[in-house]
């Protein structure tokens, strides 16, 4: 039986420091080097995972953007993506600014992902998000909210208090995928939108067949990763997970901070 395992990045396979301890690095590249298949499914960008992973010999396409795209770690080079519809698209961006809310706008421009801001719109914890990313490949500043518009839509992030966002999020959760959640390293209160049938579950469907893995067995920690729980063959939660992450799990492993997923898929003698 070929196995495929996928693992979280946040809060599973990262520990709270966001960098890959070099006990998992060790273990994950000695299992590659084996021809274990593994893989990452996040809500971090193949920039962003790469550096927070940085040490392990990544050989597999990495899911990223929740599922949105596909991309080789290193080179960034996208191999599978979905965006929204531009009329769906267009409709968000416009009534989010008409709530005074001006989003960080994920596009894929020339084949490659981008993210654009309008900077001094943008709320005081979003342009503190927005200032960690200087010297990133994908940023792209912009003046005016037809700006905000080019490429191929993919994905909002708006960062900032309950009272404006919450509105949003109701207003949008049944028509799109919609995460509100605060964040756990900052403690600031996030809303992403998606389009509808785009997740971490859908983009590891694609993976399976194109690897021929006839098993999946996933590792997680948030309500994201719901979705790829139930529809793996086995999904494990790390002991730091949500109640409801534990409550569907096949089992409960060692936590973020223990190398939890690394030394389980070691131990197991399933790889």
């Amino acid at each position: 039986m070929k196995t495929l395992y996928i693992t979280d990045l946040d809060g599973t396979l990262l520990p709270d420091s966001e960098k890959t301890s070099a006990r998992t690095n060790n273990i994950i590249n000695s299992l590659i080097s084996r021809g274990t298949l593994i893989t990452a499914a996040t809500s971090r960008s193949e920039v962003s995972s790469s550096q927070t992973t940085f040490g392990i010999d990544w050989q597999l396409p990495m899911i990223i953007y929740n599922g949105a795209a596909m991309a080789i770690p290193g080179s960034g080079e996208i191999v599978y993506k979905r965006s929204f519809e531009k009329s769906d698209s267009y409709e968000i961006l416009e009534t989010l600014i008409g709530e005074g809310v001006y989003p960080i706008v994920y596009s894929f421009i020339d084949s490659k992902d981008r993210f654009s801001y309008i900077y001094g719109k943008s709320s005081e914890p979003q342009r503190a998000f927005i200032d960690t990313k200087t010297g990133d490949r994908r940023i792209r500043p912009a003046i005016t909210a037809d700006e905000l518009k080019e490429g191929e839509i993919f994905y909002f992030t708006c960062i900032g208090s309950g009272k404006l966002l919450r509105p949003l999020y109701e207003r949008f959760k049944d028509r799109f995928r919609c995460l509100y959640e605060v964040n756990r390293y900052t403690g600031k209160q996030w809303l992403e939108i998606i389009p509808n049938g785009i997740s971490k579950a859908c983009a590891i469907e694609e993976l399976k067949k194109k690897f021929g893995a006839n098993k999946t067995v996933c590792f997680g920690d948030g309500i994201n990763d719901i979705e790829m729980f139930a529809a793996a063959d086995e999904g494990y939660a790390v002991k730091n997970a949500i109640p409801e992450l534990k409550a569907i799990a096949t089992g409960v492993i060692g936590s973020n901070n223990e190398d939890g997923v690394a030394e389980f898929i070691w131990r197991s003698g399933k790889c």
